[in-house]
């Protein structure tokens, strides 16, 4: 059974790009969504991404959404904790493809860490 890890130097969900998530406004409270649309630079990455370093500028203090943790995937998404690795799996997998390529190197290190 895989289980879900971040791997460091990815960064492919600071991607924010909101014309990349039409339904925002499904998982997002309305004070949410005023926070994360604020993050998006003009570039559609978040103005916390560190591309050089590749790595969040506030990981400690991120928003409740940047987080990949059982209680706030249930409330987000109704995702039950047994099914949460299997879940954010898939949904690193569809990040990373989009923003790198199904082939990239961040994607071949995201699956050998995860065990797939």
């Amino acid at each position: 059974m895989a289980t879900w890890q971040c791997i460091k130097g990815c960064g492919a969900c600071c991607h924010l790009d909101p014309r990349e998530r039409p339904d925002l406004d499904e998982y997002l409270t309305p004070e949410e969504l005023l926070e994360y649309l604020s993050m998006v630079g003009e570039d559609g990455w978040c103005i916390n991404y560190n591309h050089e370093s590749r790595e969040c500028e506030i990981y400690a203090q991120r928003p409740r959404f940047c987080r990949v943790e059982g209680e706030v995937f249930q409330d987000m998404y109704g995702i039950e904790l047994e099914e949460l690795d299997d879940f954010a799996i898939d949904c690193c997998r569809q990040q990373i493809e989009g923003v790198y390529g199904d082939r990239s190197l961040e994607m071949l290190r995201f699956d050998k860490a995860v065990g797939i």
